[in-house]
């Protein structure tokens, strides 16, 4: 469809932490509920804007991320992910969602299988694999090693990233400049404190825990995979296709 007008933005206090979040009504009459999209790491909700142009919809900054709250004694891990999406809906007073996950934004399964009678529909996109078998990629190993990843993190700008980026762009050279400045633009010593947080609490195992419910999704479900995907091999598509247990 046609890209109707661009998102409101929206900035509240939710559990004594600011909240940033983006909406844009659906189309008139459609009658599905709206679509929950929720970023991955190091990004924000400014990954979605055009998927809101489109769809409508909510996308929040999950906490440590964009513009919203990053403060030191917050849970950066995905039980507290997870609970920030459902005092998220509970904020917007939204009931049923289609949901879209992408990346970290994985976490909303670990609500989703809470909950599955409040997912309408789903997409999953490149994500952190809940399943067995995964192996943490490079940059992953690094983060989650104390005092390594404390460097690693110091040592990121934007020179850094556009290097790094390289291998995560399925085409040749960087990631395009908007990426990069959105990146950059809130890559702060919170942001940095929540990526390092969030890998050290989720070794391999604790993922794989962490999905053991994914068949009691049984709405209808779509997943999508890059075929070069550096961080996640594409193998674990079929994976959670399988794992899923939807229609």
């Amino acid at each position: 469809p046609p890209a109707m007008a661009p998102p409101q933005e929206h900035t509240d206090e939710l559990d004594g932490q600011p909240v940033f979040w983006r909406s844009a009504p659906a189309e008139t009459g459609s009658g599905d509920a709206p679509v929950l999209y929720l970023h991955g790491v190091p990004t924000n909700s400014d990954d979605w804007v055009p998927f809101l142009e489109r769809t409508g919809g909510l996308a929040p900054d999950l906490p440590g991320f964009g513009r919203s709250g990053k403060r030191g004694d917050l849970q950066f891990t995905m039980a507290g992910l997870a609970h920030f999406v459902d005092r998220f809906l509970e904020h917007t007073q939204t009931d049923r969602v289609r949901l879209v996950v992408h990346d970290w934004g994985v976490i909303g399964l670990l609500w989703a299988m809470r909950h599955p009678e409040r997912v309408e529909r789903l997409v999953v996109m490149d994500a952190v694999p809940l399943l067995p078998g995964y192996r943490w990629h490079r940059t992953a190993r690094v983060w989650r090693t104390k005092l390594l990843g404390e460097v690693l993190m110091g040592a990121t700008n934007r020179t850094t990233l556009q290097i790094a980026t390289r291998e995560a762009y399925g085409k040749p050279g960087p990631m395009p400049d908007a990426f990069l400045d959105s990146v950059m633009a809130h890559f702060d010593q919170g942001t940095q404190r929540a990526i390092l947080q969030l890998y050290r609490t989720s070794p391999e195992q604790v993922l794989a825990v962490a999905g053991e419910r994914l068949g009691e999704l049984r709405c209808p479900a779509l997943v999508v995979w890059g075929d070069r995907d550096p961080y996640t091999p594409h193998a674990f598509a079929e994976r959670f296709a399988e794992a899923l247990g939807g229609p």
